[in-house]
């Protein structure tokens, strides 16, 4: 496939916002995980939390949208130039050829949670929770094209771990087909009840902090965490060359005991790429 540029790109996670202190993180050896704090019930377990989140406030105009997985996108959009970069995209190419595709496993359904425990004897929400617009695995796409003004093809994935990295694949096609000259990639995630939860009911998560690869492993630490990427025609310092995706169906939630379907989706991102 031809390459593509990404010409701006993010990241906000619990070691800070932006990528320079992701990169101090890496350079350093420095987790941002801390022990469980979130909730009212917290797990014995350890997390990636970002701070400052329950004392954001969206602007007034985006009050419909406000909530956890929100608040951190419009925190991560602000971080590193790029929404300045969006928008000069969005005036080059006009906002109807400018795509957003964002992956999110969860999207708004924290403050959903909190919506049903806030129920009437009648079982009606309390006025500040009517916002049937918000609890819609779409509230993060439909809120980041409402902050970025765009109209073009407005798309969310939401295939679990996967859902961030799809998205290339998805804007990749678009760029190709001709049906846009730009995208607005990303994802965004946020701790919440059903995350923590749904992964330790599957005993997943581990008691202390994670340890990827070790032979002593004995679970998951989760997280949350805003990326987004602008890919563009072209070719730049950094850029997308391929792609890959499977699916082997062997189950439901654990990974063919051969990997299969990964090895199916790098031969596939190598091939695009022509290594």
């Amino acid at each position: 496939m031809p390459p593509l540029q990404i010409s701006a790109f993010t990241a906000t996670s619990a070691v800070g916002v932006g990528k320079a202190p992701l990169l101090a993180a890496l350079e350093q050896g420095r987790s941002g995980l801390r022990a469980n704090d979130f909730g009212d019930a917290p797990l014995p377990t350890w997390i990636g939390r970002v701070n400052g989140l329950e004392e954001m406030q969206l602007p007034e105009a985006m009050a419909e949208w406000d909530c956890r997985n929100n608040r951190l996108a419009w925190l991560g959009l602000h971080a590193d130039g790029f929404i300045e970069a969006a928008e000069a995209a969005r005036e080059r190419y006009g906002a109807a050829r400018v795509a957003l595709i964002l992956g999110t496993s969860t999207s708004s359904i924290g403050e959903t949670e909190l919506a049903y425990t806030q129920v009437d004897r009648d079982g009606g929400f309390p006025l500040d929770q009517q916002r049937p617009r918000l609890h819609t695995p779409h509230s993060l796409a439909l809120f980041v094209q409402e902050v970025l003004r765009l109209e073009g093809p407005c798309e969310t994935i939401s295939t679990a771990c996967s859902s961030s990295a799809k998205v290339f694949a998805s804007a990749e096609r678009m760029i190709r087909l001709g049906l846009v000259d730009a995208a607005v990639v990303g994802g965004v995630d946020t701790l919440c009840g059903s995350v923590l939860f749904g992964f330790n009911s599957l005993e997943l998560v581990s008691p202390q902090p994670c340890r990827p690869f070790d032979a002593g492993r004995d679970g998951i630490s989760l997280g949350e965490a805003a990326g987004f990427a602008l890919l563009e025609r072209g070719t730049g310092a950094l850029q997308l060359l391929g792609y890959g995706e499977s699916s082997d169906a062997h189950h439901m939630s654990t990974p063919h005991p051969e990997g299969l379907g990964a090895e199916h989706a790098l031969d596939d991102a190598l091939a695009r790429a022509g290594l």
